[in-house]
């Protein structure tokens, strides 16, 4: 038996160490900031969104329309994409046409053309993936269900709120609640955040996030309804709380979505964002309380 090389062993032992600490050192550099965002493609990609939105309302509402449009085909095509990871087969030509159609049915009609279109657009699903087999048609059927309850219903009712008198302003208002959740949550989720509100479905969300949500989502509602709709500023409190819940909602159910899909973004199209529906979740389960809000209130 021979006796090893102590120092050439230990000094082998030293370098295996330094190679592992460097290792470490590299994954932490490439590791997101506690909040899990590459923070600067976040902040350019919002300006760019917040300038698309405001450039086409202010030059035209049927072009904010037609972006709308484009966001929620993109919206439902990722749904469609993330429910095979279930097993689920979306017929995708009557659940996008169908979604477009319910759209401009609530531009042009509101609720009730909206409601028409919707329960039409369910038939024709039915219909249509019924003809191509009976085997798992109604898993597929429940999965276009779903996708046309989730996007383009649920953003119909910002299109009603374009179409009403002073949309533009009011989908403003609608959209500054919705996003300053988002950064309120963020800001003091960042600094702040000690309380995991969902640490099975969203890890990174705190109680004292949602407290920062609070705040600036009723500062600005109150700042938005007093100053754009000339309303009271009360409504606006009402709306900001309301928008917070909502919003928080929102966020919690797609995350809930996505990790039982077993994936984490819906796409990334969106640098720093991932996909539309990530940037959507929120405003969609908001959007028809700031309709209520708005319409009967403000």
């Amino acid at each position: 038996m021979t006796t090893p090389d102590l120092p050439h062993a230990r000094e082998g032992s030293r370098l295996q160490r330094r190679i592992q600490r460097a290792l470490a050192d590299a994954r932490r550099a490439r590791t997101p900031g506690k909040a899990g965002r590459d923070l600067p493609a976040a902040i350019g990609v919002g300006v760019a969104l917040a300038a698309a939105i405001v450039g086409t309302l202010v030059w035209d509402p049927r072009a904010f329309l037609a972006l709308v449009a484009v966001a929620i085909v993109i919206g439902m095509t990722e749904v469609v994409r993330a429910v095979r990871n279930g097993h689920v087969r979306v017929p995708v030509i009557p659940t996008v046409v169908g979604g477009l159609a319910m759209l401009l049915s609530a531009y042009a009609g509101g609720p009730r053309a909206l409601t028409l279109a919707f329960t039409v657009t369910l038939a024709v699903v039915v219909v249509w993936r019924t003809l191509l087999g009976i085997r798992d048609a109604m898993r597929d059927v429940g999965g276009a269900a779903l996708t046309l309850a989730y996007v383009p219903l649920l953003a119909s009712f910002c299109i009603m709120l374009l179409a009403q008198p002073s949309g533009e302003l009011k989908v403003v208002t609608f959209i500054a609640v919705t996003v300053f959740s988002d950064i309120g949550g963020y800001a003091v989720g960042v600094l702040k955040g000690r309380h995991p509100m969902a640490p099975s479905v969203s890890p990174k969300k705190s109680w004292e996030g949602f407290a920062g949500s609070m705040v600036t989502c009723m500062v600005v509602g109150a700042v938005c309804v007093g100053w754009l709709l000339q309303a009271p500023w009360w409504a606006g409190l009402l709306l900001g709380a309301g928008a917070c819940v909502t919003a928080t909602v929102g966020d919690l159910c797609e995350s809930v979505i996505k990790r039982d899909l077993g994936i984490k973004d819906m796409g990334d199209i969106l640098p720093g964002h991932g996909g539309i529906m990530d940037r959507l979740d929120s405003l969609l389960l908001t959007a028809p309380m700031c309709w209520l809000v708005i319409t009967y209130l403000v």
